[in-house]
């Protein structure tokens, strides 16, 4: 029997793109406990919620591989290959920076926080970054429906969440500054100051490659007007 044309281009890049976006998101909830719970003397499951994240991490990238591998000759696309695999890269990138935050911080075993006003602003940056992580699952979906539509109304949704990733990303940048400026008011011992600002620059970080796959999903609904 023949086998009609468009069943060899069912699969829609977008849906390995959501199911990325949602380990992503499951990352995130991991890693806003552990960072909770490191700074807090009688939390003990610290390297739970990292081992979560790891596991979580090891699943998205298994999800990126079979993207990767299944695009060229089985899926449909509406965008190019190149700008699937960027995209797909700095969402990856919200996720390793999300893992190396929690890498960084196992390497102090005592809480780094040792001023309420740190920890204070430290919490304030990890709610900062992870509404972007929330924001790039709706994102996915949002342009996945546009893909199918093309309508202007729903390009206009998916423009609003990007503009959305880079109004939250420059609110990130504002507190990193913000407790970079307090860990070297307050802190006095060198060892502890450096490994905090490194610290708020991974978590940052986060941040940054949400806004940077915005920037390329607008490159993407941009092909069609």
């Amino acid at each position: 029997m023949r086998i009609p044309f468009l069943s060899a281009f069912m699969t829609s890049p977008f849906d390995g793109l959501q199911e990325h976006a949602e380990k992503v998101k499951e990352c995130g909830w991991a890693f806003q406990q552990a960072i909770e719970c490191h700074a807090a003397e009688k939390c003990k499951m610290f390297d739970e919620y990292r081992q979560e994240v790891i596991k979580l991490e090891n699943e998205a990238d298994a999800i990126k591989r079979r993207v990767r591998g299944h695009l060229p000759r089985r899926t449909r696309l509406p965008v190019t290959q190149f700008q699937v695999f960027m995209y797909l890269r700095e969402q990856d990138k919200v996720l390793d920076s999300v893992e190396d935050a929690l890498d960084w911080l196992s390497y102090r075993t005592s809480p780094s926080i040792a001023r309420k006003e740190l920890g204070e602003t430290l919490f304030r940056l990890v709610d900062a970054v992870l509404e972007p992580i929330e924001d790039l699952s709706r994102l996915v979906a949002e342009a996945k429906k546009y893909f199918d539509s093309y309508s202007e109304k729903q390009r206009g949704i998916v423009k609003a969440i990007i503009h959305n990733l880079r109004k939250r990303e420059h609110d990130a940048d504002r507190i990193e500054d913000e407790l970079k400026y307090k860990i070297f008011s307050m802190e006095k011992d060198p060892v502890a100051i450096f490994h905090l600002v490194k610290l708020a620059e991974i978590i940052g970080s986060v941040a940054d490659h949400a806004e940077n796959a915005g920037d390329v999903m607008r490159t993407m609904i941009a092909r069609k007007k």
